[in-house]
């Protein structure tokens, strides 16, 4: 498959490409990209493997938009962690694959732990992933053969981890399950990154309140706005300590903004200080709604230490059960199931038998977290019979 690693550069390879991948009923397909110095991630390499078929698009020298099409058809495109991938064909392509099958998920569903690529090749496969071009610059051109081998070796086998995975989790009765994990992420992916709510990734901005908050929120969705414009990373125009720093002082000269703590002199270059200052101008004294608080409600304290003993065991019960525990509950999860949040997601979908059901019960004193023989946490009957303790 891989014998002919001369990248695709011309428009009439790419059309041959993609008119036999679009016959596959599957195609293996990853990407290499930078995004260090960038707001979006700049497209150095496509890789696509489908039935005996390999090839590396080279976007630098072919346009990528009519990948499109075979994202757009039937086919199941089979990708590894694929949510950086995902954003990287919404932004070349305008749009992203319509079925997924995320090897990184799957696994998850039959007791790896968020596996690397080189992990499954080696306990599936029992071969070992050439590692030194991981870091390179994927820009030079020409590429030397091997990394063009390393980003040929990420879709080589793809199709074969996929389809030994998806045996598994069928003769489990876990496929559906890893397929609405797909399916969640997908939609995570095209939701993409909302100016909106871009304050919620701001820790400093989700301790404040009121007006501050208001006016710290309108300056978060104004940076991440500038970033995109300008694509350069948020944190090159504005750091987060910034964005809440200025938002509380409200400056009104040059000289005022430069000396906020959090406004680095590498900060709003360009003009980009002059623009700050004149949105700051059109919201002083602007009655701003505040966004409602990313921070959940308060949990009760009777139930906080209840947080990290369920934790606990639900990352036992997960481990017994073949699988991730990152998948299965967060300590977020848990604690959006104890404060009773409707949108927690151990309410929804096959989490529901595994963790929710079973906390319930502790909750409504039905069960019981005990230890076993082994020192392991279990969920059991409750007896109602407490212990007298002497003294008591």
């Amino acid at each position: 498959m891989t014998d002919n690693l001369a990248p695709v550069t011309t428009r009439r390879e790419l059309s041959a490409v993609l008119a036999d991948a679009a016959t596959a009923d599957a195609y293996a397909l990853d990407t290499e990209f930078h995004r260090e110095r960038t707001y979006y991630p700049r497209l150095a390499l496509v890789q696509i493997a489908w039935h005996d078929e390999l090839a590396i698009i080279d976007p630098t020298a072919v346009p990528i938009a009519p990948l499109a099409e075979l994202l757009g058809g039937g086919g199941l495109a089979v990708l590894h962690a694929a949510e950086q991938d995902l954003e990287v064909l919404c932004h070349e392509c305008g749009t992203q694959p319509q079925r997924i099958f995320d090897t990184q998920i799957g696994a998850g569903f039959i007791g790896y732990s968020s596996p690397s690529l080189a992990a499954l090749h080696d306990r599936l496969l029992g071969v070992e992933l050439a590692k030194e071009a991981r870091l390179s610059d994927w820009f030079q051109r020409p590429l030397p053969n091997h990394m063009l081998a390393y980003a040929a070796a990420d879709v080589e086998r793809l199709l074969e981890i996929s389809g030994i995975l998806q045996k598994e989790l069928r003769a489990r009765g876990r496929l559906e399950w890893a397929e609405e994990e797909c399916s969640l992420l997908l939609k995570r992916a095209a939701a993409g990154r909302s100016p909106e709510t871009a304050w919620r990734r701001i820790k400093e901005v989700r301790r404040m309140e009121g007006p501050a908050q208001a006016a710290a929120q309108a300056v978060a969705r104004w940076r991440e706005e500038q970033a995109a414009q300008r694509n350069q990373p948020v944190r090159h125009l504005l750091s987060d300590l910034g964005v809440a720093v200025v938002a509380q002082r409200m400056p009104r000269t040059l000289e005022q903004l430069r000396a906020i703590r959090g406004v680095e002199p590498r900060n709003l270059r360009k003009g980009a200080d002059k623009e700050l200052l004149a949105f700051l101008d059109e919201i002083r004294g602007a009655d701003l709604a505040v966004e409602p608080t990313a921070a959940p409600p308060k949990l009760d304290p009777a139930l906080k230490p209840a947080v990290s003993l369920i934790a606990s065991w639900a990352a036992q019960r997960s481990a017994q059960a073949d699988l991730d525990p990152a998948l299965v509950a967060t300590r977020s999860d848990i604690e959006a199931l104890l404060r009773g949040d409707p949108d927690c997601r151990a309410l929804k979908g096959w989490r529901a038998d595994i963790i929710a059901a079973p906390v319930q019960q502790l909750l409504e004193g039905a069960a019981a977290v005990a230890f076993d023989e082994q020192g392991r946490l279990l969920l059991e009957e409750r007896s109602g019979r407490p212990i007298l303790l002497e003294g008591s």
